[in-house]
């Protein structure tokens, strides 16, 4: 295993179960999520003005991932997507998206994921971020931090500092955001060698796994944000808000592969275009 700094509060065997848990979770998900996968699969949208999809493999997915906590976890918390807040004694929550990116699920690309995570107080310890369809599973936290899939297992560590017109930049814009933070996102465009969209929660992934410099995301949930927060962090990066605190609440979200490159973003998106 590919060993990263991490808080060591937890005790050693709470650390070891909360790993082998999260783990099972992600194991549970694949089968509901690559069952329906590129099949004719009905969705429902949860909004009215724009389509925002839900599909039974989110709901069968999460309804899976419960099923083990409460077996394993039944004094933690739970925050899911489709199933909403279960209270718990522990001061722990798992934090589960059972499938981020559901429209690229939908048209069959392989970016889609599936976020887990356990918080406490002072939000994510432990994240993952599997990919059913490819195979691949990013961890990061309480000691780890890497990657395993078709090509073995690797550890995992962010790009060091360059500058932002060196940097390789994604997003979901221009499609989330207001016109305001689509035009700070442009601020930090404009300076970045090379602008990608899309990909949802596995550009988070590619932040940590070395390939990407920043994700810039508006309109986030806590379930969207803290499997990748601890990933990030646990492999080198920083992820904050766009007021430079804590993301884990969603919101407006900077992932960088390092404090300098995230310094240079967020003074972008704050205004100062001479940054």
């Amino acid at each position: 295993m590919t060993l990263a700094p991490s808080r060591e509060d937890l005790p050693a065997p709470l650390r070891t179960a909360l790993i082998e848990v999260a783990n099972r979770l992600a194991d549970a998900a694949r089968e509901p999520t690559l069952r329906h996968f590129r099949t004719a699969l009905a969705a429902d949208s949860k909004e009215t003005a724009r389509f925002d999809p839900v599909t039974e493999a989110d709901r069968a997915s999460e309804r899976a991932m419960r099923e083990i906590l409460a077996e394993l976890r039944p004094q933690d918390a739970i925050l899911g997507e489709e199933y909403g807040a279960k209270p718990g004694t522990s001061g722990l929550t798992w934090v589960l998206d059972p499938i981020d990116g559901t429209r690229g699920y939908l048209i069959g690309g392989p970016t889609w994921g599936v976020l887990i995570s356990v918080a406490d107080e002072q939000g994510p310890r432990l994240g993952i971020i599997d990919q059913p369809y490819i195979g691949e599973r990013f961890i990061g936290g309480l000691g780890l931090a890497e990657v395993t899939g078709p090509m073995g297992r690797a550890a995992l560590a962010t790009r060091g500092p360059r500058p932002l017109s060196e940097a390789l930049v994604m997003t979901t814009f221009p499609e989330i955001g207001s016109t305001e933070e689509a035009a700070a996102f442009r601020r930090v465009a404009d300076r970045a060698r090379l602008v990608r969209y899309g990909m949802d929660c596995y550009a988070y992934a590619l932040v940590a796994a070395g390939q990407v410099d920043l994700v810039i995301e508006a309109g986030l949930q806590p379930y969207d944000v803290q499997a990748p927060i601890a990933v990030i962090t646990a492999a080198g990066g920083i992820v904050t808000g766009w007021d430079g605190g804590p993301a884990h609440d969603g919101g407006r979200i900077l992932a960088a592969a390092n404090p300098a490159i995230h310094s240079e973003a967020l003074a972008l998106l704050q205004g100062d275009a001479g940054a």
